[in-house]
């Protein structure tokens, strides 16, 4: 029985853990003409993520060992059977046994054992010194012979646990907030997933929207390479400015060529996260359906007591806690007395119930069974304190990642806030590199300024643009990281 209760706290202790968030099962196949919103994605990713699936199968493990320590109050019942052959059968005598006989003596009042007198006095045999019996009785050697050679056995016992020194419910516990945790890892696995995935998406976004910028820059510096080309045959442009232009448009195809490359390894790596085949054809709906306003999200209030109650990672740890406190329990039962109830109903063949018969015979037996503990050298005292130790060391570490967690929100807010900050100056770099352009633009065909200009402004729009996509994708991310760290449900 002890070594049941043994097995139901070491499958507590084993469950490291997971959290029941209802995800969608989706059969992994992408349409190549469908528009994939960032909530499609997710779906996706939370029925295909192979971490999910095992922090789900580690929730069925918990609940089944929850419901296994519920067991532990209720009797068990169990049969046990077996067979033995024996080589040799059992013999009480080696040989007849003669045993005396008496009779009763009227004028004594008492039995005297019948023997041979000569002259009224007892025979005695010399050789062994005991008198000679006129009478003796005869057990024959045959007749206290048993045959043992095929031996049946087996009984039904009856386990009813009446006092454990609160070792069952201290079982109960750990398998109770060994299930909460898992629950818990679940849900961070949950959020993880989700957060690469947002990753991910806006990764592809932001670098779509660069290929978009790119081939601007690209066809910008081809119409000026045309227009210098134009002046060069007329002769009011160098071969040098025909060159110098010619480089800048090499330097925009190769920035393109690499931009494409980098959105199509990026497009792979969110198809990976979403459990879909890497070379799945997805085309995202922030892709087509670009809103400035909606790209930009508002700031959120944050509680940090709040976020302490969702953060599953917290919620894990408080569940140790208290798996670890029920650790404590079960090492201080080991230091009180424990008190069952036993039955069985035993049967053998052969039997000696009623003399020895070669057919099954069998009764019932009730009891108890009481254990106290007495002297082990303070190996349970030590025991339990190294629990109440791991316990406190536990509470130590929650504190701790209570702090960090507090550092983690605030570090995200201010990304936040410096994300808002950047995107306003890139609009603002960005109004005044598009007026420069222009100017360059018109300062080049009135033959004020040189091909240089022309193409330095030309650069210092691409960056501009470049940084405003970054500051918009920047605005996103930071979002979903301070909604990660915050602990709300995606």
């Amino acid at each position: 029985m002890r070594a049941s209760f043994r097995n139901i706290f070491l499958s507590c202790t084993i469950i490291g853990s997971g959290c029941m968030i209802a995800t969608a099962q989706t059969s992994g196949n992408v349409s190549p003409h469908e528009i994939v919103s960032l909530d499609s994605c997710r779906t996706l990713a939370l029925g295909n993520n192979k971490a999910i699936r095992i922090a789900e199968e580690n929730i069925n493990a918990a609940s089944h060992t929850r419901s296994a320590a519920r067991t532990a109050y209720l009797p068990g019942i169990d049969f046990t059977g077996g067979y033995m052959y024996n080589q040799r059968q059992i013999e009480l005598l080696g040989e007849d046994a003669k045993l005396p006989t008496m009779s009763f003596d009227p004028a004594k009042g008492t039995y005297e054992y019948n023997v041979v007198t000569n002259g009224g006095k007892p025979v005695v045999d010399p050789k062994t010194g005991l008198p000679v019996f006129s009478e003796i009785a005869v057990i024959p050697k045959e007749a206290m012979e048993f045959d043992t050679h095929n031996v049946f056995a087996g009984a039904f016992t009856l386990a009813q646990p009446i006092y454990m020194g609160g070792q069952i419910r201290a079982l109960n516990k750990i398998a109770r907030y060994g299930e909460e945790m898992a629950r818990s890892l679940h849900d961070q696995a949950v959020q993880d997933v989700i957060y690469q995935v947002d990753e991910a998406y806006w990764g592809v976004v932001s670098l779509n929207e660069k290929k978009k910028l790119a081939q601007s820059f690209v066809n910008l510096v081809d119409s000026l390479r045309h227009n210098v080309m134009a002046m060069v045959e007329e002769g009011v442009a160098t071969r040098s400015d025909q060159l110098t232009v010619d480089v800048k448009y090499n330097e925009a195809c190769l920035t393109l060529t690499k931009v494409e490359n980098g959105l199509s390894l990026m497009r792979m790596a969110l198809a990976q996260v979403c459990g879909v085949p890497v070379d799945t054809p997805m085309t995202l709906k922030d892709e087509v359906q670009v809103s400035e306003e909606e790209m930009i999200p508002e700031a959120m209030t944050v509680d940090m007591e709040e976020i302490y109650r969702r953060r599953h990672d917290l919620s894990a740890l408080r569940s140790a806690i208290s798996m670890l406190e029920g650790k404590e329990k079960l090492a201080m039962s080991e230091m009180l007395p424990k008190l069952a109830l036993v039955g069985a109903y035993s049967f053998s063949n052969p039997n000696v119930i009623h003399g020895f018969e070669k057919k099954f015979g069998g009764g019932f037996s009730v009891g108890a069974t009481l254990t106290v503990p007495l002297w082990h050298w303070g190996g349970n005292y030590h025991r339990y304190q190294a629990a109440k130790s791991n316990t406190r060391a536990q509470r130590m570490l929650l504190d701790d990642m209570e702090e960090k967690v507090s550092l983690q929100v605030s570090q995200a807010r201010y990304s936040y806030s410096e994300a808002f900050k950047t995107y306003e100056m890139t609009q603002k770099n960005l109004n005044s590199a598009d007026e420069n352009l222009k100017n360059a633009e018109v300062g080049f065909h009135e033959g004020v300024l040189t091909t240089d200009d022309v193409t330095a402004a030309q650069t210092a729009w691409l960056q501009a643009h470049s940084e405003k996509i970054d500051a918009e994708i920047g605005i996103r991310l930071c979002d979903a990281y301070l909604s990660k760290v915050a602990g709300l449900n995606l």
